[in-house]
């Protein structure tokens, strides 16, 4: 199970991140969060960290031409849309960088139907925690509610993982509904302040994961 460390915002962690066997670290491009990285990375920063550790930009809703400008600039490989992006969008996004569309769910939300529509306009989903407003709320995510879904594309899993969530993430992995599982996506549960990480915890993290 691949690792993504999302809320980034100085670059030295980053680059501790592929240190310790991280494979994606999580920019929020979004204003309304306090993990927001345009006050906190210039372009110039970003396209020094060095290493193959991938480069995903986090957007809500945004314009067209500035999520694009954005790519470009801050040189991201991948784009995770966390908004109501419609099919259209992600397709006209999906022509020129790797699109995740998130989904926030809650209780007996009808998944397959959700996430039918985008099947054919983004490369990977993610599912995390309906909450007020965009972007990560930290908020617990019950992963047991993807089991017996039919999820046929790759797929991310986030919403409050903490380090005490090791052995579900283990189990759930074992489930027949991981077949397509990419990757668990931590954030806030992993932090001294926001977008600041412990970096000994996640290490931990992520050494118990892969035991």
């Amino acid at each position: 199970m691949k690792l993504k460390v999302c809320g980034m915002t100085l670059p030295e962690q980053v680059n501790a991140l592929e240190e310790i066997g991280v494979e994606f670290a999580g920019f929020i491009f979004y204003p309304g969060s306090p993990r927001y990285v345009g006050f906190k990375i210039a372009p110039e920063k970003m396209k020094k960290i060095g290493g193959r550790i991938g480069k995903v930009g986090v957007f809500v809703n945004e314009d067209y031409e500035t999520l694009m400008k954005t790519v470009e600039d801050y040189r991201l490989d991948i784009v995770q849309l966390h908004g109501d992006e419609s099919e259209r969008y992600c397709e006209n996004v999906s022509n020129y960088v790797t699109v995740i569309k998130a989904f926030r769910l809650g209780e007996n939300e009808p998944i397959e139907w959700m996430i039918r529509p985008f099947n054919e306009y983004c490369d990977m989903f993610m599912f995390d925690t309906l909450g007020v407003g965009y972007g990560g709320t930290g908020k617990k995510f019950d992963i047991d509610v993807l089991k017996g879904k039919q999820i046929n594309k790759l797929y991310l899993i986030g919403g409050g993982i903490e380090a005490t969530d090791v052995s579900k993430l283990k189990t759930f992995a074992e489930d027949p509904v991981a077949e397509k599982l990419f990757a668990a996506d931590i954030g806030p549960r992993f932090e001294i302040t926001a977008g600041v990480k412990d970096m000994g915890k996640i290490k931990t993290f992520i050494s118990e994961l892969r035991k």
